[in-house]
């Protein structure tokens, strides 16, 4: 009862997955990656959640760390102002700030049913009517922002994505970005890039941009001190 389809090159997240999508036949699609654990019939209250809420294009489910502390898998959409906060750090500095925690939700302990704006693609359930009203994930992101494109093409088109605590699984997480090496920086920029291009004015892509590389240059003093 399983279809193995095994690539032939790595051609990014959005390229793997959308050809089971394809083939899939269900009301909904599961993306789950592979350095994870689904603990206590999990999918199944996560259906059974999704079945009571029609209007849900994607559900989120509780993510958990190795040691079992939580990981944080719900953000909200980027913006201009988000960038900033996020760049200071200062989420760190307070994380119960709804302000300077708001582009990571760090505020929040996951431990209610929540809209959020995106959840990460470590598990998504997704509604096949929504996908096929809003399309397969955008291949051109090779590895992240591929799920922020999705869930925010979703919203456009009036689905909502819907975090459900009452499901948990455990992310062991870091493989695939750790086999990017030096070039997972430049990864995530080019898909970030890629997502302020499509979705945002040409100033405020100008803007981002700024923003980026103010982002490096203030951090080239500690590169250099530790190097």
């Amino acid at each position: 009862r399983v279809i193995l389809i095994e690539n032939d090159e790595n051609r990014g997240f959005a390229a793997a997955n959308n050809p089971g999508i394809m083939r899939s036949r269900g009301r909904y699609v599961l993306l789950l990656n592979s350095d994870t654990l689904v603990l206590d019939r999990s999918l199944g209250k996560t259906l059974g959640f999704a079945d009571e809420h029609p209007r849900a294009a994607v559900v989120g489910c509780k993510v958990l760390n190795p040691d079992l502390t939580l990981q944080p898998t719900c953000f909200m959409f980027p913006s201009l102002l988000n960038m900033v906060l996020f760049s200071t750090y200062l989420y760190r500095v307070f994380p119960k700030s709804r302000f300077f925690g708001r582009e990571q939700m760090t505020w929040w302990d996951r431990s209610d049913v929540r809209e959020v704006d995106v959840v990460t693609g470590c598990f998504m359930l997704v509604r096949r009517e929504a996908i096929e009203k809003v399309g397969m994930m955008d291949e051109q992101f090779f590895m992240y922002a591929e799920e922020t494109d999705w869930c925010y093409r979703f919203r456009k088109a009036g689905w909502r994505t819907l975090f459900f605590p009452g499901a948990q699984i455990v992310h062991l997480g870091g493989a695939s970005a750790a086999s990017l090496g030096s070039e997972r920086a430049v990864t995530i920029d080019r898909s970030c890039l890629r997502y302020y291009q499509k979705h945002w004015s040409p100033l405020a892509v100008f803007v981002a941009r700024l923003l980026m590389a103010l982002f490096y240059v203030l951090r080239l003093p500690a590169v250099l001190a530790l190097s």
